[in-house]
C-alpha cells in the first residue's frame, strides 16, 4: 500500500503533453494479438468472445512512445454501466480548467465517491453540474472523439444513475451508459499522455482512478495473485452486465486493460482474466491456467516457471494480424 501511494502522490504524468505520440488505433501489435487470443482460449472464454459476449483490450504502454496494443471485439458497443463514470469525470474537469467550475473539497469530494466508490448520487449530482448536453457534446467533439459512429459508437452517457428518464441515448444501440473497449483505452492512453484536458488536469484525474474502494473484478484479481500492483480504476455492474478498466503500473511496467461482458459469470471472468493479461505485459505470454468456473483448480502461475506448451512463440512465427473488431 506505501509504495501505492508514493505513485499516486507522484503523478505518473508528463509535465508537458506528449502530442507526437501515436494514434493508439495504429499500434496494434500481431504477438501482443498473440497472447490475448491464448490468454482467453485458456480461460475457455473463446466462444464467449465469438458470441460477442466479452469484449477486451490490452495496451502494454510502460514505453510511451511505443504503445502496444490488443482486443478483441474492439469496437463492439455494450452496456458498461458505471464504466462511463469518466466520461463525468472528464467533463468536470474541462469545467474546472475553463474556469466555469471550481475544484474545492466538496466538489473533490463528490468526484471521489463518484469514481471510487461508484456512487450513483455522487455522479447524478455532477452530471447537472456539468451539464447534459455539454457531456455528450465533449464525448462526440473533434478534440477527443470518444464517441465516434465510424468506429460503432464508443464511450457514452446520456442519462443520469437513477430512475429518471434518458435524455439521449447513443444513435447506434440506444443505450444510456455504453462504451467499446477501444474507446475506454484510448480514454487511459490520453489520460497517461497528459492529453486529458491538460497535463496537471490528467494527473489529478489520475490520482482521482485510483485507490478504489470496490474490490472486485480486476481488483480482485490483483490483489489475489498480484499484491504490489498500483491500479487506477474504474469497472461497472448491472444485471448480467459486468465491466472493468484500469492502467495497471508494478515493478517498472505499465499496462491498460478494459474488459466489457454481457454475462452473469462476467464478474468471475474479469478476475480471472486479468490474471492472465499481467502475465502477457510481464512474461511475454499467459501461463497455463485453469477457469475456477469449471470447477479446477488451477496453480498460481507466479510460482511455476513457464512450461514448453505454454512458452510463447517467437515473434517471426505469428501472423500479423490486427484487433477482431
Amino acid at each position: 500500500m506505501s509504495i501505492c501511494l508514493i505513485v499516486l502522490l507522484s503523478a505518473v504524468i508528463p509535465t508537458e503533453a506528449r502530442y507526437s505520440c501515436p494514434p493508439l488505433t495504429r499500434c496494434t501489435d500481431s504477438f501482443l494479438q498473440q497472447g490475448l487470443e491464448a490468454a482467453i482460449a485458456s480461460l475457455r472464454l473463446d466462444k464467449a468472445v465469438e458470441n460477442k459476449n466479452l469484449c477486451v483490450a490490452l495496451v502494454d504502454i510502460t514505453d510511451p512512445a511505443n504503445p502496444r496494443m490488443a482486443a478483441v471485439n474492439g469496437n463492439q458497443m455494450m452496456y458498461a454501466a458505471s464504466l462511463p463514470k469518466i466520461a463525468i469525470l472528464l467533463g468536470a474537469f474541462e469545467r474546472i480548467h475553463r474556469g466555469e467550475m471550481v475544484l474545492d473539497r466538496e466538489t473533490k469530494e463528490t468526484l471521489l465517491l463518484m469514481i471510487r466508490n461508484s456512487s450513483n448520487e455522487a455522479a447524478t449530482r455532477m452530471i447537472n453540474r456539468v451539464g447534459k448536453d455539454f457531456l455528450v457534446n465533449l464525448l462526440r467533439s473533434s478534440k477527443y472523439r470518444f464517441y465516434d459512429p465510424n468506429r460503432n459508437g464508443g464511450l457514452w452517457i446520456g442519462k443520469e444513475y437513477g430512475k429518471s428518464a434518458a435524455w439521449e441515448r447513443d444513435p447506434l444501440y440506444n443505450l444510456s451508459h455504453g462504451a467499446t473497449v477501444i474507446q475506454v483505452a484510448r480514454f487511459y492512453y490520453m489520460l497517461e499522455n497528459g492529453l486529458l484536458v491538460s497535463p496537471e488536469m490528467s494527473r489529478q484525474m489520475k490520482e482521482i482512478l485510483g485507490r478504489p474502494a470496490i474490490h472486485h473484478k480486476f481488483v480482485k484479481g490483483l490483489e489475489e495473485a498480484r499484491p504490489n500492483s498500483c491500479i487506477y480504476r474504474k469497472s461497472g455492474t448491472w444485471k448480467q452486465f459486468h465491466a472493468d478498466s484500469a492502467i495497471v503500473e508494478r515493478k517498472g511496467r505499465r499496462y491498460i486493460a478494459v474488459a466489457l461482458a454481457d454475462r452473469p459469470e462476467g464478474g468471475q471472468w474479469l478476475s480471472e482474466l486479468i490474471v492472465s493479461l499481467d502475465d502477457i505485459i510481464f512474461y511475454g505470454w499467459p501461463r497455463q491456467r485453469y477457469s475456477r468456473l469449471d470447477g479446477k483448480s488451477k496453480p498460481d502461475p507466479a510460482n511455476e516457471k513457464t512450461s514448453e506448451s505454454t512458452a510463447p512463440p517467437s515473434r517471426r512465427s505469428i501472423s500479423r494480424r490486427g484487433p477482431s473488431s
